[in-house]
């Protein structure tokens, strides 16, 4: 049977004397093929529908949330001697609590072109070599780091100085401002040498510096005490990165570099009013009366736009004379914010540690850690206070009943010698009127109970005001004025209202040698 078999399969089949054999072992083989060709087809279809799907729900539905942490960044630059303008910075951003890649963006650092006579602008290109770098920036206390501004029927302002940043590439990873490296800052401030730094405080140091722009600047390093300087960095970018007032220190740019975090302000090279009342800027003369008054009324405008023009609204929580610089024109300028809160809207409140500097400090916010608005009130109110009389407020070497400035001026205003509290080193004194208006604005702002301090915006008033106490159709109208004076807030912030035409000679009648 065996060779009946092979016979079969031998014989010769067709026209092309194919044998039985042959046909069977190619109707197998080509089934085979088919049945792989099918195979291959389905998982291939497969594969896109399943990455089709993968891709919008990576895109709705799971988009991987960004850290608030700052990550640490690596510059991978080229060396000091070789270094041009235009060669690129490889930018390494590392994400120390995860264990995907590292972020590389490359910076190609170019100079735009002039067009139609307009300054120079330069501008920044940038490719991501892995995978695309977000920024988020989160408000703590209920805040949110973006801030809304309400509703205003007023066009934007322009800035009426120049930026400093012109000249410099447009880069940032925050959204906003100037991304600068180490290299930038310590080429800026000479290495961060001693003979740059302008002050000291618990948080960081403070170094003048010019870029490469030959525009000066501000440079504060944050000491990284056990995160502080994640922490203090965070707050100050969340309460004054997106704020412009004329009356504000400007927040120009950053430095994020492994452990190093840095902030980069407009500098403001006429000192502070605390060294002007009691310090180094003395040698220059003294302040006048009227050079006093309108460097607190800039303060006023600030804090008032901070307070009631913004959302969530911002406590500064160390309004103190060390931290309002003056400009060359003696324009206020609220610095610091190393301590700020956000008060979200709804909330009359936060709860928080006491922090601050003594003497300016409300009591019931040293007391029970209740932080609100009210609190920055009492501090500028004690602020105008030694603005006024040129004393400290805390000074243990005077006698025992003026050693507290507040209780010492409350004494010898209902002994009704209010006229002796006047700093002596005023040549030209104010009029009684002005004096008291400034000394009862004071006085109700340092009031125990925060309910009976008015708002920062009724302070402005104040001080504007003709007379003082204000007129009773005046004082009827104020409860309706709210959003009359934020709009007036906002009006300010970008343009001086100094009724002098001309700001230079304004500025030496606010001295007396």
């Amino acid at each position: 049977m065996a060779d009946d078999l092979n016979t079969g399969l031998s014989q010769q089949i067709g026209v092309l004397g194919i044998k039985v054999w042959e046909l069977i072992g190619i109707i197998v083989g080509l089934l085979i093929v088919g049945i792989l060709c099918v195979l291959t087809c389905y998982l291939t279809s497969r594969k896109k529908v399943r990455g089709g799907r993968g891709r919008d729900r990576v895109s709705h539905s799971q988009i991987p949330t960004v850290s608030k942490e700052i990550k640490e960044v690596r510059v991978e630059q080229v060396s000091t001697g070789d270094f041009a303008p235009r060669d690129g910075i490889l930018l390494t951003i590392h994400d120390k609590n995860s264990d995907k890649d590292s972020d590389k963006v490359l910076v190609h650092l170019g100079m735009g072109k002039l067009k139609n006579g307009d300054n120079a602008s330069s501008q920044g290109s940038f490719h991501h070599t892995d995978r695309d770098v977000c920024g988020s920036q989160s408000g703590e206390d209920g805040g949110s780091g973006n801030f809304l501004y309400k509703p205003s029927s007023s066009s934007s302002h322009p800035i009426s100085a120049p930026s400093p940043l012109i000249g410099l590439p447009e880069f940032s990873h925050l959204g906003w401002g100037h991304w600068f490296t180490l290299r930038d800052l310590e080429l800026a401030t000479n290495r961060f040498s001693k003979e740059n730094v302008l002050g000291e405080g618990g948080y960081g140091i403070v170094y003048r510096g010019t870029l490469v722009n030959r525009n000066p600047v501000a440079v504060k390093k944050l000491l990284n005490n056990v995160g502080q300087a994640e922490k203090e960095f965070r707050v100050e970018v969340e309460a004054i990165g997106h704020v412009r007032h004329k009356n504000l220190v400007r927040l120009l740019g950053y430095c994020i570099e492994g452990t190093h975090r840095m902030l980069v302000y407009e500098y403001v090279n006429n000192g502070n009013l605390e060294q002007w009342l009691h310090g180094a800027m003395r040698q220059h003369g003294y302040l006048t009366w009227e050079a006093r008054m309108k460097v607190l009324l800039g303060t006023a405008k600030a804090l008032a736009y901070l307070h009631e023009a913004i959302e969530p609204k911002v406590v500064h929580r160390d309004i103190k004379s060390s931290n309002i610089l003056i400009d060359d024109d003696f324009n206020a300028k609220v610095s610091d914010f190393g301590l700020a809160k956000l008060l979200g809207a709804g909330k009359s409140h936060i709860t928080t540690r006491v922090m601050g500097t003594f003497g300016y400090v409300a009591p019931e916010y040293a007391n029970t850690g209740l932080l609100n608005e009210k609190s920055d009130v009492y501090s500028f109110g004690v602020v105008l206070l030694e603005a006024i009389t040129g004393r400290d407020p805390v000074d243990y070497g005077r006698p025992a009943q003026e050693v507290n400035l507040v209780d010492w001026l409350k004494m010898m205003v209902g002994s009704r010698r209010s006229e002796e509290v006047v700093d002596p080193t005023i040549d030209t004194k104010p009029s009684t009127r002005a004096l008291k208006r400034a000394l009862l604005t004071a006085l109700r702002c340092v009031d125990p109970d925060s309910d009976k301090r008015p708002k920062m915006s009724q302070v402005v008033r104040m001080l504007e005001s003709e007379e003082y106490p204000l007129p009773r159709e005046d004082r009827r109208r104020r409860s309706q004025a709210g959003s009359t004076e934020i709009e007036s807030q906002r009006e300010n912030y970008d343009t001086d209202k100094s009724d002098n035409p001309d700001p230079r000679s304004d500025s030496k009648r606010n001295l007396r040698v």
